[in-house]
This record gives C-alpha cells, structure tokens and sequence, in this order.
C-alpha cells in the first residue's frame, strides 16, 4: 500500500530521511516511535502525498478552525463527501442527519457538552480529540495520525487509540507513549536521525528494546 524506496530528503542542507526504504501493507497497524526531530513527522507526509485522497489525516498541529464550534470543525471532515450547497447548508444551519451523527461522534469522545463550543475555548486535549474526531468522520479505510493523544492521560488515550484503530483498515500512528505502541499496534517502526533503526512486530518487541531510539541528551 505504501512504499519508500531508498528515499533520502534534505531540507535546508540537513539531511531529514537518509535513505530510507520500507514497505506498509494493507490492513497493517504500524506504531511510528523515535525522539523528537527522528523524522516521524516527514514520514507521514511523504506517506500521504501516496494516497491523499484515500487518507484520513490527523495533523500533529490539530490544524482547527478556532472560531468555529466543535460541529464545524468535525463536519469538515466530510466535505469531501457532499457538494458544495449541502456543505454551505450545514456550515451555517446544521441539518439533522450530521447533527445527529457528529453528536454520536462525540459522546465516543468525551465531548458531548462541547458539541457547539467554539475551538478557542477548549483544553488542548479536547482540541486533540476534535481533531480526532475530524479524521474520523472522513470515513476512510486508512488513518495516518501523527501525536493524535499526545495531551490526554493515558487511560483515555488508550482508549480513542482503540475507537480509532477499530475504524480502519489501516493505521500508520506517530506516537510518543511507548507502551501505548506496543498495546495497540502489531508493528512498530523506529526512527533515529531519519533512518529505520527497528521494524519488527511488536510481539517480538518489550519497552527495553524500544530505548535505543531515545538516546541520552
């Protein structure tokens, strides 16, 4: 589904990827895991320029609309999906149908009573889990997600890694809960200075073999 084959970008003259080949099958679940500046974060990018059209994306950067209710910022996750009058017509009245099927959405995500809070006023987790919620209403067989829990406690994280992962077909995940890898996915890539350093299923992996990629400061 996805391939990188010997793919090496620079940025600035500071090489990002170094070489870097890999291959992600349909109906994987893949963990991305590695220190901050590893190259996750291009990863993801490059994977989606693949299948743009085919991807449910959630940005690190939730990328919100911060003016607009946590409805608005859900329901463009469908836009792609209607035309341009039924969009318009639930932009600025809501029709009952994506009413009530965002207000579903919601309650999976603990954030039934901030359906038409404006995005300005939420904590950072309920910003993380609208942005959440967005990839999940485009109704895709694949979710590339980067940092999607990053500001919830691990007990809720856990669980909307489940909602989400129980949706697709396929998942690629930036993480940096390494636990949370290792429970909620069946492979782990890792990443040092943009390139693999560990690709293996996370049944053969434990917390200690993932430490290589995080080295000291």
């Amino acid at each position: 589904m996805f391939a990188l084959d010997n793919r090496t970008l620079r940025r600035q003259g500071v090489v990002i990827l170094d070489g870097l080949t890999l291959r992600i099958n349909a109906g994987e679940r893949v963990a991305l895991l590695g220190a901050s500046g590893a190259g996750k974060s291009t990863l993801l990018s490059l994977l989606r320029e693949q299948h743009a059209d085919d991807i449910a994306w959630c940005p690190q950067h939730a990328a919100l609309v911060p003016a607009l209710s946590v409805f608005h910022n859900i329901y463009m996750g469908a836009l792609s999906r209607h035309g341009h009058l039924y969009n318009l017509c639930n932009l600025a009245w809501p029709l009952r149908p994506e009413r009530h099927a965002i207000a579903a959405l919601c309650a999976t995500l603990g954030l039934t009573d901030k359906l038409y809070t404006s995005v300005d006023r939420l904590s950072g987790g309920q910003a993380q889990r609208t942005a959440l919620g967005r990839a999940l209403y485009m109704h895709k067989n694949t979710l590339l997600a980067d940092e999607p829990v990053s500001s919830i406690d691990e007990h809720q994280a856990r669980q909307l890694l489940d909602i989400a992962l129980s949706q697709h077909d396929t998942a690629v995940v930036a993480l940096h809960d390494q636990q949370l890898a290792l429970d909620c996915f069946d492979r782990i890539i890792g990443l040092r200075n943009g390139r693999v350093l560990l690709d293996q299923p996370t049944a053969q992996l434990s917390l200690a073999d993932l430490q290589p990629l995080y080295p000291a400061a």
